[in-house]
């Protein structure tokens, strides 16, 4: 339809006047979405148990402050006393079952108070909300990814320290192993440590432990796992290999010379492409009991020019390899298996994704608890945003061969921005509660998705 220049342009010079007064306004209207997973999924009471054991009947229990926390990373906001921007949003208080929030004393003695216990709980809630998903999934492989991240802080928190930070030398820091879901893109378990420990410090136990829960819940399922450098030891290979899980695990073949002789001395790679050649030997470090199948990987890469620039149209390029090797007992063609291992790319997205839009690297208070407490939150507010996508939506991709996750998911930054942030009022006509929202077509039809694929609570 053509309209008319008048009809379109308008003469804006004049700044309004500003008032300020409660008129039930809420900045989040989107948060409807989630009011519904929650309810669903019987979030508030299934925190409750997480903190019944603790004495005491405080008015903001700590469940609301851990409901409020993951609201709070839900809705963009980092530091605790950033909640003073929403505390008279009426929907978030609603959401919460609170006629006030509580200031940010009230929420850092909550995490203040809690143990670890409580801590523990919280680990085997979000574990269970993860393989709730999974058993409706009822994949016939499942995939894990195992690594560690730096999360560092400028304060002297209770059980930081300084290790190897090559992003902030010198800072203290936590250093959790992590457990994630390809399939799903869920984070489903994680051990805290210091910041001064290995990679591997700890990482068999908590392997095990992976394992023998998902194996308790999924029987039957085929497990796999996929692990960097780090990891490589002939323990938790052994570890692997006796409860029958298919894995790749980085070589760090500098540490071996005989590996490095092995590739000098190669004379015949099996080339797929232009790029990337292979070959694969049975071998062992001297101390292993047992051999093993190691694939060995070359991939061509254009080599660094160190000589000065020469302005030609035409200039000469060298090019050079780059090798890797790789440990698995997994069967079938290199290609796929090398392609299987370079899927752990996903996790760094995963773990990117928690820092930067769930804020998991700020280190809120000084106890080791509280600090537990809220990367916890975040890894909840991560998991419960890929749980809304995956009950909206059926898969949308098959099982490929790098592992990628099912669903194509949005990052949470996203559905904050179309979704969560949304203007609106709350009222009352006849009686009955309405949440008035721009007439917005593209909003209004997300909307009514998510919630008509959320059963409502009964």
């Amino acid at each position: 339809m053509k309209h008319s220049r008048s009809r379109i342009h308008r003469k804006t010079h004049r700044i309004p006047i500003l008032r300020f007064a409660d008129q039930r306004l809420t900045s989040f209207a989107g948060l409807v979405i989630f009011q519904r997973l929650f309810a669903q999924l019987n979030l508030k009471q299934r925190l409750r148990t997480c903190f019944a054991h603790l004495p005491g009947t405080p008015i903001f229990g700590h469940h609301l402050i851990m409901v409020l926390l993951v609201v709070h990373l839900l809705v963009g906001y980092r530091e605790l006393r950033d909640s003073r921007y929403y505390r008279e949003d009426p929907l978030v208080k609603r959401l919460l079952g609170l006629a006030r929030l509580p200031d940010v004393a009230t929420v850092s003695r909550a995490l203040a108070t809690a143990d670890a216990r409580s801590v523990a709980k919280l680990r085997q809630l979000c574990r269970d909300l993860v393989t709730a998903r999974l058993r409706a999934l009822a994949p016939r492989r499942l995939t894990l990814d195992f690594d560690g991240s730096v999360l560092s802080t400028g304060r002297a928190a209770e059980g930081t320290a300084v290790g190897y930070n090559k992003q902030k030398k010198g800072a203290r820091s936590y250093y959790p192993l992590f457990c994630t879901i390809a399939q799903t893109g869920q984070v489903f378990d994680l051990l805290h440590r210091s910041g001064n420990v290995h990679d591997s410090n700890g990482a068999q136990a908590f392997i095990v432990a992976c394992i023998a829960h998902l194996r308790a819940v999924l029987p039957g399922v085929t497990l796999e796992a996929r692990l960097d450098s780090a990891f490589f030891s002939d323990a938790i290979v052994t570890c692997l290999q006796t409860h029958g899980v298919a894995f790749t695990i980085s070589v760090p073949f500098e540490r071996f010379p005989d590996l490095k002789g092995l590739i000098a001395t190669r004379q015949r790679w099996q080339r797929f492409d232009a790029t990337w050649a292979y070959f694969e030997s049975s071998w062992k470090p001297q101390r292993w009991d047992r051999r093993h199948r190691f694939l060995f990987v070359r991939q061509t890469v254009p080599r660094q020019q160190k000589g000065p620039v020469q302005l030609d149209l035409f200039i000469p390029h060298e090019r050079g390899y780059d090798f890797r090797v790789l440990v698995t007992n997994k069967p079938g063609r290199m290609r796929k298996v090398v392609a299987f291992h370079h899927g752990r790319g996903t996790q760094e997205g995963i773990f990117a994704e928690l820092k930067s839009q769930c804020q998991m690297d700020y280190v809120p208070v000084r106890t080791l608890v509280g600090n537990q407490l809220y990367i916890l939150a975040a890894i909840l507010a991560h998991n419960l945003t890929r749980e809304l996508q995956m009950a909206a939506t059926p898969p949308q991709r098959p099982t490929t061969e790098k592992r990628a996750p099912l669903w194509i998911f949005q990052e949470i930054q996203t559905i904050r921005r179309t979704l969560l942030q949304r203007a609106g009022r709350l009222t009352r006509p006849r009686g009955q509660l309405t949440l008035t929202m721009s007439a917005n077509v593209a909003v209004r039809e997300q909307l009514l998705h998510y919630l008509g694929a959320l059963r409502p609570a009964a």
